[in-house]
């Protein structure tokens, strides 16, 4: 794990962490472990001490890692001293505690979520919470599982979404050096796109979901189609709701028609826009809305086929996407060419 984390700042882990992983405290002998040790394990939990001197503009420090032996504690206090040994901080509450949380889930060449079980039903049974609150808010180390549910969600959707994983890990090394920064600095111009794709990611949480697949291209330029000319649109399999380029007009009628065949699993047989008979593969479409860029809103989705018409519910941008579960988007093969117009 230590080489995953390394790799993802770009610093090698300064000197070896000191780690006591307890799964028996009786057997551990009275003294072997501090006090404040003692009562994170005995409550289920781990801390991660750090000393730290400085001199001069350097420092040297040192982690110890208490924890209890589970499948995530460990790790998540091992992000921890890491940090710890390596910069001399951990950063901010929200940032420590959500990139810990990242910690004991990372796994080589794998961007899909995988926590637990009621983490999931925790963040999809409860209102969102709001990222100021997250990041700005009077929390501290070690309040509750569900505040570091929530740093966790909001950690995870920006270390790897597209649009704003590149500037998520310069933000981070930033916080972890001290460097004057913020969260609002960095992604003030991004705000109104970050809520609705923060929003949609806790709405279809569950495992197996890949925010790489799923980042919405806001770049995209959309217009209404006019006379009878057609726009087209290249729509992959693997991928979560994309642009179609088409501006539509609220009670208008349009035509679509949808080339070419896509999968929806290693396993299963390629088929049509008109899907397979339970539903999955189907070609789909949704409106998303706005007010003058703000207040992102996405419309029900409705079914396309390969050839059909339907009538726009509202004035917005058209998206089009490949139905299937949002945790199984990774191992589905296939580009559609679809194509819309003015119905006559």
């Amino acid at each position: 794990m230590l080489s995953l984390i390394s790799a993802y700042w770009a610093r090698p882990c300064t000197g070896v962490i000191e780690c006591y992983v307890v799964k028996d405290l009786a057997r551990w002998p009275p003294g072997r472990i501090p006090d404040e040790g003692l009562d994170h394990i005995r409550a289920g939990a781990g801390i991660t001490m750090t000393t730290t001197v400085t001199g001069g503009v350097g420092f040297l420090a040192r982690s110890v890692v208490y924890a209890v032996s589970d499948r995530g504690t460990p790790q998540h206090e091992a992000v921890h001293a890491y940090c710890g040994q390596t910069f001399g901080t951990t950063g901010p509450v929200w940032y420590s505690e959500g990139m810990a949380e990242m910690g004991q889930y990372w796994r080589k060449d794998d961007k899909s979520v995988r926590v637990h079980d009621a983490v999931v039903e925790y963040l999809r049974g409860s209102p969102p919470k709001s990222m100021d609150v997250i990041v700005n808010g009077n929390e501290f180390t070690g309040d509750s599982w569900q505040n570091y549910a929530w740093r966790w969600a909001l950690c995870h959707l920006l270390a790897n979404n597209t649009n704003y994983s590149a500037r998520f890990r310069p933000l981070g090394l930033a916080l972890l050096k001290k460097e004057p920064t913020s969260f609002e600095e960095v992604y003030g111009d991004m705000a109104e796109q970050i809520v609705f794709e923060y929003c949609f990611f806790l709405k279809h949480l569950e495992q197996g979901f890949r925010a790489d697949l799923c980042s919405l291209d806001w770049n995209r330029k959309f217009r209404f189609p006019k006379g009878s000319a057609v726009i087209a649109a290249k729509i992959r399999a693997d991928r979560g709701w994309q642009p179609s380029g088409v501006l539509v007009n609220k009670d208008t009628r349009y035509e679509t028609s949808a080339g070419g065949s896509w999968q929806t699993s290693k396993e299963g047989g390629a088929v049509s826009a008109d899907g397979a008979a339970d539903g999955a593969g189907k070609l789909v479409g949704a409106i998303m809305t706005d007010e003058n860029g703000k207040n992102f809103q996405l419309g029900e989705p409705f079914e396309l086929g390969a050839h059909g018409e339907f009538t726009a519910a509202s004035e917005g941008k058209l998206f089009l996407r490949c139905r299937d579960g949002w945790g199984e988007l990774g191992d589905n093969k296939g580009t559609l060419t679809v194509k819309l117009k003015a119905a006559k």
